[in-house]
């Protein structure tokens, strides 16, 4: 199943190509984008809604379910609060997570804590404020012991690796036979110590599992939740009772940055489980999804100012602000995270004419920091604009802090449909300040200026 994904939610359509255009423009003729601001990022509020809306769908005829949003896919305190008015949880992964989804509204009870290597005061935060917790380990589960109030309203579960084998981007891929992620499930004694696990712990009620993401095909999704599904069958058959009361069975749905089209779609996602393991939606488990990038990523770009333009060699090379420090994982992993490019004119309306390969590059200093490779666009010039579509998730909301540049402001926006006349007019477009941008005295700040002289040894 695809769907093609629109700037216009309601009641109006745009060409794909053209769905952000618009947006555009109005970043640039109200000072969002320019020379005082040369890169930013964009989140479609009415897209986010439609994509959680979608989600919900899919997942309708499921009688007990709790979509999270994995909170490290946009740790932007607006969105997760956007995120939770439009009924979602929480998925949390360290400390500073918890306290964002916290300050968005989440009830602790739609938290999640995931993470490898929780502290016991991270445990006992976590215990003391009801927040779900899914072990990592048999030693996490020996930590809660000690740590555990019989009190506590915490859903606790266990995670396993399933080690159902990676896709195509090893890091991404977290049940294969060597994932630092939960209890090998298929390493010699393990299954049997997890049963025991559960024996010995009545609170403990449900299992979690996680297959990867981007670059892990719906099937290889699906059989890791079923080799989950049937450890919990096995536990509640082995232990006589209904020990295990919900699976949390992680998100990861990859996401097409080939084009416009999103796919595969939550609907493909369900099927592929329900052919796996029939009995998933029968009701006797509660569960939990975490999903991130996928409900995101379409639904924001990034904007950039050309700063200069080259040749070298014969290459065309074109000097943005949208580097490393906002692009990283596709200037590290270039094919693996390829992104769409778009160019504009310095009004911000779509560049036309002659198509030229081109490097697009960005402000960091070292020679790797390229995002895009001989794409063929029209001839980017200075003051132009270039547009990194997809980029909703993880991008301009965990920036890397190389060469001390500044975090981009990021602003979201709603795009009202145009009149349906044919007049090639556009509705307006209205902003919101997400984060505003990182400035000089935030970075000096941050850099320790408060302690300069710590260093320096004087004279008494």
């Amino acid at each position: 199943m695809t769907q093609t994904t629109s700037a216009h939610h309601q009641g109006g359509t745009a060409p794909p190509a053209a769905r952000f255009d618009a947006v555009v423009r109005a970043a640039v003729g109200q000072g969002l984008l320019g020379e005082g601001s040369p890169v930013a990022g964009f989140i479609d509020t009415e897209g986010v809604r439609a994509s959680v809306g979608t989600l919900h769908d899919a997942f309708a005829a499921t009688p007990e379910v709790l979509h999270t949003f994995a909170a490290k896919a946009c740790s932007l305190v607006p969105v997760l609060r956007l995120l939770a008015d439009c009924g979602m949880g929480c998925e949390v992964a360290s400390p500073g997570e918890l306290r964002l989804a916290v300050e968005a509204g989440f009830a602790a009870s739609r938290i999640v804590l995931d993470s490898p290597a929780k502290t016991r005061e991270e445990i006992r935060l976590a215990l003391a404020l009801g927040v779900a917790v899914n072990a990592d380990s048999l030693d996490e589960l020996r930590r809660i012991d000690a740590l555990r109030n019989p009190g506590t309203a915490s859903v606790l579960g266990l995670r396993v690796n399933p080690q159902v084998g990676g896709g195509s981007i090893g890091p991404m891929s977290t049940a294969t036979d060597t994932s630092k992620f939960g209890v090998a499930l298929c390493d010699p004694g393990a299954r049997e110590a997890i049963v025991e696990a559960f024996r010995k712990r009545p609170w403990l009620t449900r299992l979690h599992a996680h297959v990867g993401s981007q670059g892990c095909p719906l099937e290889l999704i699906a059989d890791g939740v079923a080799r989950t599904y049937e450890l919990a069958e096995e536990i509640n058959a082995t232990l006589g009772v209904r020990r295990v009361t919900s699976l949390d069975i992680g998100g990861g749905l990859p996401v097409n940055f080939a084009d416009e089209t999103v796919r595969p779609g939550y609907a493909d996602y369900v099927a592929a489980l329900t052919a796996a393991a029939p009995g998933l939606f029968s009701g006797r488990y509660s569960l939990v999804t975490e999903f991130g990038r996928s409900l995101l990523a379409k639904n924001g770009f990034i904007g950039a100012r050309v700063e200069y333009t080259k040749n070298a060699g014969g290459r065309r090379i074109a000097h943005t602000h949208a580097g490393a420090q906002t692009a990283t994982r596709t200037v590290l992993m270039p094919d693996a995270w390829p992104l769409r490019i778009g160019a504009f004119g310095p009004d911000g309306t779509p560049k036309t004419g002659p198509s030229l390969a081109q490097d697009i590059a960005g402000p960091c200093c070292f020679a790797g920091d390229v995002v895009a490779y001989g794409r063929e666009l029209p001839e980017l010039a200075e003051d132009d604009v270039v547009v990194l579509y997809d980029t909703g998730a993880y991008y301009f909301s965990t920036p890397w802090a190389y060469n001390s540049l500044p975090r981009p402001a990021v602003y979201g926006f709603r795009a009202v449909a145009g009149p349906e006349d044919g007049s090639g007019h556009d509705g307006p477009v209205t902003f919101a300040t997400v984060r505003d941008a990182q400035s000089l005295d935030d970075i000096a700040a941050e850099s320790g200026l408060a302690h300069a002289d710590a260093l320096i040894q004087r004279d008494s």
